[in-house]
C-alpha cells in the first residue's frame, strides 16, 4: 500500500496510520467549524462575504495599511482589493484617508461601524462554538484545549513544555 506521497511505505518517511486518520478527522471537524463560522457571520445585521471580514480583520490588526499591504496580505491583485475597498467603503465600514507624509499614498482605516460589525460578527461566532463546546464533556473540553495548544505550539516550533523555543 502506498503512502499519500504515493511513494511506498508510508511509515518509512511520513505519516503513521494513526496520524493520517487524526488528520482525517481534524480535517472533518475544520470543516465542520468553517460550516459553523459562516452560518454564525451570516446572521450578522450586514452580511458580509469571508473575504470582505478577512480583509476588515487584516485592517483591524493593522489600520493605517495601504490597498498594496492589504492585497499581499489577503493574496490577492491590486485591482481585486481596490474593488472590494471600494464595496466596505460604500457599506460605511471603511475609510480611504490620505498618509500625512506621503501625499500619494492612501491609508485604509475601519470606521466606528466596521469595527462595530466586526464585534458582532466575533460574538456571534464566539456563541455558536460556546454552543457546541458546552455539548461536550468538561474532560473533553480539556482535552481539546491541551491538544489545541499542543498543535498550535508545534506548528510554531515552540518546545513540547509550552515554554517556547530558547
Amino acid at each position: 500500500m502506498t503512502g499519500l506521497s504515493g511513494s511506498g511505505d508510508s511509515r518509512a518517511s511520513g505519516p503513521d496510520d494513526d496520524s493520517v486518520s487524526l488528520a482525517s478527522t481534524i480535517a472533518e471537524a475544520v470543516d465542520r467549524l468553517a460550516s459553523l463560522w459562516s452560518v454564525a457571520a451570516q446572521g450578522a445585521s450586514l452580511r458580509l462575504s469571508p473575504h470582505q471580514l478577512r480583509a476588515l480583520r487584516i485592517l483591524e490588526a493593522e489600520p493605517g495599511q495601504n490597498l498594496t499591504a492589504l492585497a499581499v496580505g489577503m493574496d490577492i491583485g491590486l485591482p481585486t482589493a481596490s474593488r472590494l475597498c471600494d464595496r466596505l467603503e460604500a457599506a460605511g465600514l471603511l475609510e480611504r484617508v490620505l498618509h500625512p507624509q506621503k501625499r500619494r499614498e492612501v491609508q485604509l482605516h475601519l470606521t466606528g461601524h466596521g469595527r462595530q460589525v466586526l464585534h458582532e460578527v466575533a460574538a456571534r461566532r464566539s456563541r455558536a462554538l460556546a454552543t457546541v463546546l458546552a455539548a461536550m464533556e468538561t474532560t473533553e473540553r480539556d482535552a481539546l484545549r491541551r491538544g489545541l495548544e499542543s498543535f498550535l505550539a508545534a506548528q510554531n516550533g515552540d518546545s513540547p513544555d509550552g515554554g517556547g523555543p530558547g
